[in-house]
Formats: C-alpha cells, sequence, structure tokens
C-alpha cells in the first residue's frame, strides 16, 4: 500500500507540470475538468497579453497585472477603460494556483470564475460575452489554437479555461528564505534573520501569513478599510452575508512582496516600512477588529529587520510552463 501511494504522488507531480520552486508544495493543483497542457497554457498566455479583449482595445490582463512588477501594476488601485478608477489594488496573481478562493474578498471559488469578471467589468475591460467570442473567432492563428487545445471553436468558458490554465503556471519560489529552510545558513543575513525571528516571534505575522505561499487564504478585518471610524469599504460580507466578515480582506500572499507597492487592499501603504508600522500600531481600531492584532512595541532595529526578512521573499517567478 504504501509504494502504491507513492506511485501515485509521483504520477500527480508529473501531470502538474515542471517541479514547482523550491519552497512552494509540490504538487499544482488543477481542476478535473480542466487538466492542464501546454495547449492551453500557451493560448491563454496569449489571451492574457491581447488588448483587443477589452471594448477599446486598449486594455489587456497583463496591463493591470504586469509580469515585470510581480503581476501587478504599481498603482493605487486599478485604471479600466476610459481611465475609469477601480475599487481596489491590484492583488499579484504570483502563486494563486495554490488559492482557495479569489479576489480581495473571495467572491470567485475558481480561477475560472475569476479571470472572467476583469473582462466582463464595466470598471476594467468593460466588453461583453458576445465581444469577446467574436473578436476571438476571427483570428485564425486562435481558431486553430482553440480547435488543438479543446477541439471547438471559441467560446467564452473555453477562453476562461486558458486564461485560468495560464494563471496556474505563475508561480515564485527559490527565494533567499527559501534556500536557508533548506539548510543554506549563509542565505540570509543576520539582520535577515532577526527579522524573521520577528515575523515568527513577536510581530505574529506568521499567524495570518503561513504555508508556503505565506497566507493562510483567510479572510481578516485589519482595520484597513475604516477611516475615522468610518466603513470605507464593506469587504467580505457582501460575498457571505456574515456580520464577521464586515471589513475583512483576504490575506495577500507575501512571496515578492517587495514588488508589488502599494500595499492593502486599497493601496493606501505605499512602502513596506509603512506596512511594519502600521502593524506596530495595531491596525485601526474598530469593533471587529481581528484579535490577532495588538500593538507590538516594536524597536527602530526590529522594524528595519523585519523589512529586510519580507524584502528576501523574493525569488525567481516562472510562467508559461
Amino acid at each position: 500500500m504504501q509504494l502504491i501511494a507513492v506511485v501515485t504522488l509521483w504520477l500527480a507531480t508529473l501531470a502538474s507540470g515542471p517541479a514547482a520552486p523550491l519552497g512552494l508544495d509540490l504538487y499544482r493543483p488543477t481542476p478535473a475538468d480542466n487538466p492542464l497542457t501546454p495547449a492551453k497554457i500557451a493560448l491563454g498566455r496569449r489571451l492574457f497579453q491581447d488588448r483587443r479583449l477589452s471594448r477599446d482595445g486598449m486594455l489587456s490582463c497583463a496591463v493591470c497585472h504586469d509580469p515585470s512588477r510581480a503581476f501587478t501594476n504599481g498603482r493605487v488601485v486599478a485604471l479600466g477603460v476610459d481611465g475609469s478608477a477601480g475599487r481596489r489594488n491590484v492583488p499579484t496573481l504570483i502563486n494563486r494556483v495554490y488559492g482557495a478562493s479569489f479576489f480581495w474578498d473571495g467572491r470567485a471559488e475558481s480561477i475560472e470564475q475569476q479571470v472572467v469578471q476583469p473582462l466582463l467589468s464595466p470598471r476594467e475591460m468593460a466588453t461583453t460575452p458576445d465581444a469577446v467570442v467574436a473578436t476571438v473567432r476571427r483570428d485564425g492563428k486562435y481558431r486553430r489554437q482553440f480547435l488543438a487545445a479543446f477541439g471547438r471553436e471559441p467560446q467564452l468558458n473555453d477562453i476562461a479555461r486558458a486564461l485560468a490554465s495560464y494563471v496556474r503556471t505563475i508561480r515564485s519560489g527559490n527565494s533567499r528564505y527559501d534556500r536557508f529552510r533548506s539548510g543554506a545558513a549563509s542565505a540570509l543575513t543576520e539582520r535577515e534573520q532577526r527579522g524573521m525571528r520577528v515575523f515568527f516571534g513577536t510581530g505574529s505575522c506568521g499567524s495570518c501569513h503561513a504555508g508556503p505561499n505565506i497566507t493562510d487564504e483567510r479572510f481578516h478585518n485589519t482595520g484597513v478599510a475604516f477611516r475615522n471610524g468610518r466603513l470605507l469599504d464593506p469587504g467580505r460580507v457582501v460575498v457571505t452575508q456574515k456580520a464577521v466578515d464586515r471589513g475583512a480582506f483576504k490575506t495577500p500572499t507575501l512571496r515578492e512582496v517587495a514588488r508589488t507597492a502599494p500595499y492593502m487592499h486599497d493601496g493606501s501603504l505605499a512602502t513596506l516600512e509603512d506596512v511594519v508600522d502600521y502593524y506596530d500600531r495595531g491596525g485601526s481600531a474598530n469593533p471587529g477588529l481581528d484579535v490577532i492584532l495588538h500593538p507590538l512595541g516594536l524597536s527602530v532595529e526590529d522594524k528595519r529587520a523585519l523589512v529586510a526578512f519580507l524584502r528576501a521573499l523574493s525569488g525567481k517567478v516562472q510562467e508559461g510552463r
């Protein structure tokens, strides 16, 4: 029985694609009805970069999720068609293959659901299902790619499956932190090691930023949605209708965090130093503030060390395979 279990795991790992970057789970989760294939990944990568899929032909997924910025865009909030401002900061797509739900409020239960929403949102790419499918069907290369990947003419569900397949290839690991954990004692400086001890110790950061992807994939009220006692964004409660989720947002991955500024769901904190200061204060007081948060009283050197450790979470980003 033990041998069967080992062989099963080995086969599952092979089916999930190339070896995971150091520090990540070996298995890359994929739904049974949308297994990863090279044809789908290549098609999704092309769709991801295609500006013709937006209403005005000016935006693509890659405009907001820029690979050179760790699949974010450096803005406080997203800008859509005609310069319309979105409500929230663009989250990174890195390691979303390991995600449990999607968007800051978790309103999508799968990547297939997630990738379609920006296409159709009036504040983002502002197109329609018919327009997206028509654009793709007019392109002979696309039609050949869809036939190769799905065995049929382009349709919206398969556009979603192809985009989701590509997103599942966007992974980051092999950071200096990962190498340190694997036994390379010199991979982190003394200051970074001090920051790691703060992160997992007095700072309590690891309470929410846990596991290989450095997130618990849960939702927390850290007070960012409140300003002067007023709730500016209801967050997760809109999805669940549960009072406990009022002002709560998903814990983001901290992989590549040094490259994904500005921070928080609203982009309100410009630097990692600002983020550390915010949590050192204990967040913003409100009736539903997560019980984990409280003033930390970190020293100046502890804060500097913590920021240094966060920067050491950047590694090697791979996509498209």
